[in-house]
């Protein structure tokens, strides 16, 4: 059963990346599904941390969906933006806290035998799940390192299928970083700044 449900992850995996890196927002759909089956295999590989943040994947997958349909200006499609110079701040203090904060409680409660690595690949995947739900073209660059610690995590952990999906992820969140740069010079410079805001 845990090879079946890594399988599936590995498959519903690839299809959210292919519809993130076109910027579709029924990524938002398998956004809430793939959490669902990865509950599983993370409970039972012991990455207590991974668990609980498919909880959060699950309601800013809700979040997400509307912003990307409602979010731009007037109620229309949110359109690709810059992360806006004033947040990258809030994001690094986010990140450093809850990692942080991550850690200790997976030192402190639970078996965990890679709590730092565990709490920050969670720590920067809700902050990069957040900037992928503002639509902000550097999410991209936050998905890299957690592409990148997750592959070496699940090969320690061992979840191969899971550690594959990953190490494909790396390449393709950098050409996904390129594209979305692309697709939001090609977007009506008036647009992008209404939405900007």
């Amino acid at each position: 059963m845990g090879r079946i449900a890594e399988i599936a992850g590995l498959l519903l995996g690839l299809l959210y990346l292919w519809l993130e890196y076109r910027a579709d927002w029924k990524l938002w759909i398998v956004s809430i599904i793939m959490p669902i089956n990865s509950l599983y295999v993370y409970w039972n590989a012991g990455l207590y941390a991974d668990f609980t943040i498919d909880i959060y994947y699950v309601l800013i997958a809700v979040y997400g969906y509307y912003v990307w349909r409602h979010g731009g200006h007037k109620g229309t499609e949110r359109p690709i933006v810059r992360t806006p110079r004033m947040a990258w701040p809030l994001l690094f203090a986010a990140s450093v806290l809850l990692w942080v904060g991550i850690a200790q409680t997976l030192i402190h409660f639970t078996p965990s035998t890679v709590p730092w690595w565990d709490a920050l690949n969670t720590a920067l995947s809700i902050v990069a799940m957040w900037m992928l739900a503002r639509k902000w073209v550097e999410q991209w660059l936050v998905w890299l390192v957690v592409d990148a610690v997750s592959a070496a995590l699940y090969v320690r952990k061992g979840i191969p299928f899971y550690a594959v999906l990953y190490t494909i992820y790396v390449p393709i969140a950098w050409l996904g970083y390129l594209r979305w740069l692309r697709k939001m010079k090609t977007a009506p410079e008036d647009e992008a700044l209404k939405n900007a805001e």
